[in-house]
């Protein structure tokens, strides 16, 4: 049954779950998604599919696991193929266009949308293949940080593109208005705050240095990394290319200041739907595709486990509903399932997700399952998440896995796993993890898939120049 008549899906790009000060961040200052959380439902523990772009956005348009659609990193974008939400929304003869970042393959495939404003995609429809070359003995190391040569005030490509696509959403609901009884849902892809770590000097006065706490768990401070995480690490280079201490800190600041950036573009699109009347009749969702360790445990960027990468934001504003606080374990699939819900519409096949809604209006289940994945850039092996409960379990393929109890440990510091009070809990979430998948079968599946796509582009020596060496470039506005 459909709900308010219009649906906004706002997604970002690496928001960490808790860089909202509504979700009570020290530092982090986000007006306006506050004002949104403050009328609406803000999912207190909800994940990404898998802590990768590509991934993570094809698990989200088509409502699967990604080792179901075989889309395992960021030189396979979704290309329509399964169907998804979009799909569905079409069939119903619903009115469904994106603006800004999709990260799929090619503005010319039948990914869902009738209209792709401006979309930034994958660069030259097959991303970043040198990624896919991870094997221990033959993995690609880029050159050059990760994070971009320069860190500081000013203007980037990404800034520009984000203002360019709070622009187009403008124009876009001045037409949509133009037309009330046609119900609509856009889909608004920001890239902020994603690096460069660069953003204009007024959002970076908002966050002097000096006023950041202390580096959790850092390397330099004598933290010793799990092996998997080690191994991961080594493919971009991240913590290790700051000059110094200081520009590690102006890194985060500016990682802060890029979330009040997206924060402020928000605002200018919750005000243009306010202003042209459409904001009592549409439903707004806010999320990520995946979140930033922002230099704990000396790492930056996503593609790990940990709550600072694997979890995000998660906001659900619908009007005259209640508004308040929901814990119940939930992921971007069931964010898919519930833009399917909102108009009615459905769609051929079994998928994970649940609609919000649903989720919502029931008794908090705690106990909930929740699944991510990685088999992407500089993974020797797949590594793997079940969140039950307080618990959470990263299984590492061929390596000791990670055991957190996060109602006791939130910051993750206490690896439970070898605890023998913990054993029973430690088989339960293995048996959660099989119950989804076969890790060492998903694993070879992952390898396979890959090295047959570096086969078909020319093999290792032609593979490992294709793509952009980190952030993706975004189309011209």
């Amino acid at each position: 049954m459909a709900r308010s008549q219009n649906l906004l899906v706002i997604m970002s790009d690496e928001h960490q779950s808790r860089a909202l000060s509504c979700a009570g961040h020290p530092l982090v200052k986000t007006p306006n998604l506050d004002k949104l959380a403050a009328r609406g439902i803000r999912f207190t523990n909800a994940y990404t599919p898998s802590p990768i772009c590509v991934p993570a956005r094809a698990a989200f348009a088509s409502g699967r696991y990604v080792h179901d659609i075989r889309l395992w990193d960021n030189a396979m974008p979704y290309t329509g193929k399964p169907r998804g939400w979009g799909h569905a929304l079409q069939d119903s003869g619903t009115r469904v266009e994106s603006i800004g970042k999709l990260h799929y393959r090619a503005e010319e495939d039948p990914a869902g949308f009738d209209v792709e404003h401006i979309p930034m995609q994958v660069v030259g429809g097959h991303g970043m293949v040198w990624g896919s070359i991870r094997r221990e003995d033959e993995r690609v190391r880029k050159e050059g940080r990760m994070l971009g040569p320069y860190i500081g005030p000013g203007e980037s490509a990404y800034t520009k593109y984000d203002c360019a696509v709070v622009d187009r959403a403008r124009d876009w609901f001045a037409d949509a208005a133009r037309r009330p009884l046609d119900p609509w849902c856009l889909y608004v892809g920001l890239v902020a705050p994603h690096f460069p770590l660069i953003v204009p000097q007024e959002y970076l006065d908002m966050y002097p240095p000096d006023s950041l706490p202390p580096f959790k768990l850092h390397t330099m401070d004598g933290f010793v990394n799990h092996p998997w995480v080690q191994k991961q690490n080594h493919a971009l280079a991240g913590d290790e290319g700051f000059k110094d201490h200081d520009e590690r800190k102006l890194a985060a600041a500016c990682y802060f200041a890029l979330c009040t950036f997206l924060d402020d573009n928000i605002g200018q699109l919750v005000a243009a739907l306010e202003e042209n009347g459409q904001l009592d009749n549409t439903t707004i969702i806010y999320t990520s595709d995946h979140g930033d360790n922002v230099g704990a445990r000396g790492l930056w960027g996503k593609s790990n486990m940990y709550e600072e990468s694997v979890a995000v934001p998660l906001i659900v504003a619908e009007p005259g509903k209640a508004a308040g606080i929901c814990d119940t374990p939930v992921s971007l699939l069931d964010v898919s399932q519930t833009i399917i819900d909102h108009f009615g519409a459905s769609l051929e096949g079994d998928r994970p997700g649940r609609s919000l809604y649903d989720i919502a209006s029931e008794s908090e289940d705690r106990d909930r399952v929740i699944f991510s994945e990685y088999h992407a850039v500089g993974a020797v092996s797949a590594a793997y998440m079940i969140r039950k409960g307080d618990w959470k379990l990263i299984h590492y393929h061929t390596f000791r896995p990670e055991l957190f109890n996060l109602a006791e440990d939130r910051e993750e510091t206490r690896n439970r796993a070898e605890d023998p009070d913990c054993a029973a809990i430690l088989a339960e979430m293995e048996n959660e993890l099989r119950k989804i998948c076969d890790p060492a079968a998903m694993n070879d599946l992952a390898f396979a898939d890959q090295d047959a796509m570096i086969e078909a582009y020319g093999g290792k020596a032609v593979a490992m120049n294709m793509g952009a060496p980190s952030a993706t470039p975004p189309p011209e506005v």
